[in-house]
């Protein structure tokens, strides 16, 4: 690696950008660059190389039109993008890279010799696609150009200006399209499915930025209110780290998906607290939990209630015990709070836990917290139903 590109790596590792890279096709000399720079655990959160045709398959979840295209480098950087929002860090930069490429092999090949490299950020698509001198290099000079592209397109995501010359001739000119994301679009893509989530960094004070456990208490939160606030505090002092955020899902099991206008509502609840919420779009617990593995969920009684409650597994006994035991196996736990149930106010120790699932279930004492306010009866209060 010559000094310009190293200068480059240092740059792009100084940003609080954490990236996941799908390679596939070549251009995996960038990786190796940026692993071999002090600092690489800032900006690498996993790398990809899904080489044969299906493993790129398996990846995507489905057979492209084109192995090496354009649209396949998007879909990966989309991948690559929903899977760096799970593995950063809250409140970080989010990037996913995707690149696919056809370059020079052991055999001629009949078409042309080109890359396509992709990014992804919580605002912006941007993909490229360079059609290379055929016959003018070999293998390893093609993958050598073709990482130096990727190199500059990481920083260029990544906000890093960048004189880093790389060797591709003034014939070898990318073709270029970029896409810029509003809050309205993201959140969108969110209802849709598109992407997983997106987190509004709110927290004030304390930096949990680094805390590997993040401590969440999901809800509606129409409206938000001190109960919410306070059990949120309860559970980070009993958990003692982790980074403490509330969770909304957009989309609900048994009604309509929330419409921009009204997520956005509710999230300036928490930005006049000066608290984090992440918006997902998972209303069941057992994707929540594939979503933030490692996770603490802070509930109530009535909800832990209903999560051991065959009923609500088809009456399936079975199929209750083995969702349940999946939530476990990703390392999340429930942090679970009393709440009256049927005009009796019941702790988690009133419930029939399986033994199986005792340990996955923690009680909150009702000396350090007890609300009986609900947002229902709140609203009703203030004669919103």
């Amino acid at each position: 690696m010559d000094v310009s590109a190293r200068a480059l790596v240092e740059a792009i590792h100084a940003t609080p950008t954490q990236a996941v890279l799908h390679f596939a096709g070549g251009g995996s000399q960038a990786l190796g660059w940026l692993m071999s720079v002090p600092g690489a655990s800032n900006t690498v959160l996993e790398a990809v190389v899904p080489y044969s045709r299906m493993s790129l398959v398996q990846l995507l979840g489905k057979v492209p039109t084109q192995f090496a295209s354009r649209q396949t480098a998007e879909d990966m950087a989309l991948m690559a993008y929903n899977r760096a929002i799970v593995l950063s860090n809250p409140g970080f930069p989010a990037l996913g890279v995707g690149f696919s490429g056809s370059l020079a092999s052991s055999r001629p090949k009949l078409g042309d010799h080109r890359f396509h490299v992709s990014t992804r950020t919580s605002d912006h698509l941007w993909s490229s696609t360079v059609t290379l001198s055929k016959g003018t290099r070999t293998r390893e000079q093609e993958d050598k150009v073709s990482s130096q592209f990727v190199l500059k397109a990481i920083a260029y995501a990544c906000k890093v200006p960048t004189t880093f010359i790389s060797e591709l001739t003034d014939s070898e000119g990318p073709a270029e399209f970029k896409l810029q994301f509003n809050e309205d679009q993201e959140l969108e893509q969110l209802i849709n499915g598109e992407i997983c989530f997106k987190v509004y960094p709110f927290s004030s004070g304390t930096d949990f930025s680094t805390a590997e456990r993040k401590i969440i208490l999901p809800g509606s939160f129409n409206p938000l209110h001190d109960g919410h606030l306070k059990l949120l505090e309860v559970a980070m002092n009993i958990l003692s780290e982790g980074y403490p955020c509330f969770e909304l899902s957009a989309v609900n099991a048994d009604k309509p998906p929330l419409t921009v206008s009204e997520i956005k509502r509710r999230v300036m609840q928490f930005e006049k607290v000066g608290k984090t919420v992440i918006i997902s779009n998972q209303p069941y617990f057992y994707k929540k939990a594939e979503l933030f593995p490692g996770s603490a969920f802070v509930i109530g009684a009535d909800t832990a209630a209903r999560l051991i409650n065959p009923k609500y597994y088809s009456g399936d006994y079975g199929r209750m015990l083995e969702t349940l035991l999946g939530c476990k196996s990703t390392g999340c736990v429930f942090l679970v709070a009393g709440r009256n149930i049927d005009d009796k106010f019941m702790v988690v120790d009133d419930l029939h836990i399986p033994e199986e699932l005792r340990d996955l279930f923690i009680p909150i004492p009702p000396e350090k917290f007890r609300m009986d306010i609900s947002s229902t009866q709140i609203r009703k209060s203030q004669g919103m139903l």
